[in-house]
């Protein structure tokens, strides 16, 4: 992928990779219609963002069990109807930009480093399962400098690093349930029982209003909520650490 005048631009290789479907899917989407011809530059044939996200559209259309001649006829009455850009806008909405992470690379034996003798050959598999590492020659890249510190906190804190990947697992559960009791809520509520499809193109655009102004108010819910609920945990906590002491009742005995 390069950049040209700040838009994303991708070779067909690259589109197919980045979209993850087969360069013959690619080629076979475009003869059948479904996909606009990518802009040539002398020999080189060059696809778009806008490229991407159809492509995406597309393969989840698939997915949902539409045939590909119910998609061309899907995407045809969308085009037809001027509804088509709302509905590439309301992917882009809905798919970008939840997550922000700075991913961390560096040599296998620095991680080691960081992690010491409390770290194990079996927690670096088990974080590759999980999704946190993956492994390249002899570098490793952790998905995200945030979730690498916290995880090097607790481990300098004496907490076994399996219990910290047995931690993170427990939280990708439970986020993966909050994200879905979000997006049923979207769905029923906003979308509505008939789908994307049979929205109108001022419909698709107000949809794609809503998950703009949905995407940081979620985050801020949940961060709100879990604070709260340390807050109250760790009073309780210390609480029992510190005993009856810490009462005035027991001061004035």
């Amino acid at each position: 992928m390069t950049q040209a005048q700040g838009e994303a631009r991708y070779r067909r290789e690259e589109l197919a990779e980045a979209a993850g479907v087969k360069e013959r899917n690619l080629r076979y989407y475009q003869e059948r219609g479904l996909l606009p011809p990518p802009r040539r530059e002398g020999r080189i044939a060059w696809y778009s963002e806008d490229h991407l996200v159809r492509l995406r559209l597309i393969d989840d259309l698939l997915g949902r069990g539409y045939s590909v001649n119910a998609i061309a006829e899907l995407l045809g009455a969308w085009e037809r109807g001027g509804g088509l850009s709302q509905l590439l806008g309301l992917e882009r909405a809905m798919t970008r930009d939840w997550s922000r992470e700075d991913p961390v690379t560096m040599p296998r034996a620095r991680l080691r480093e960081l992690f010491g003798p409390g770290g194990t050959s079996e927690d670096s598999r088990r974080a590759a399962e999980l999704g946190y590492l993956s492994v390249d020659g002899d570098d490793v890249t952790h998905r995200s400098a945030r979730l690498l510190e916290a995880a090097l906190i607790l481990a300098r804190q004496g907490v076994p690093v399996a219990e910290v990947l047995d931690e993170g697992e427990f939280l990708q559960r439970a986020a993966a349930e909050v994200a879905d009791r979000f997006v049923g809520l979207f769905r029923r509520h906003v979308i509505g029982e008939g789908g994307l499809e049979r929205l109108s193109a001022d419909r698709l655009g107000e949809v794609a209003e809503a998950v703009a102004a949905l995407r940081p108010v979620v985050g801020e819910v949940v961060t709100t909520e879990f604070a709260r609920a340390m807050a109250a945990r760790v009073t309780a906590e210390l609480e029992l650490l510190l005993g009856p002491t810490s009462g005035p009742e027991a001061q004035s005995e």
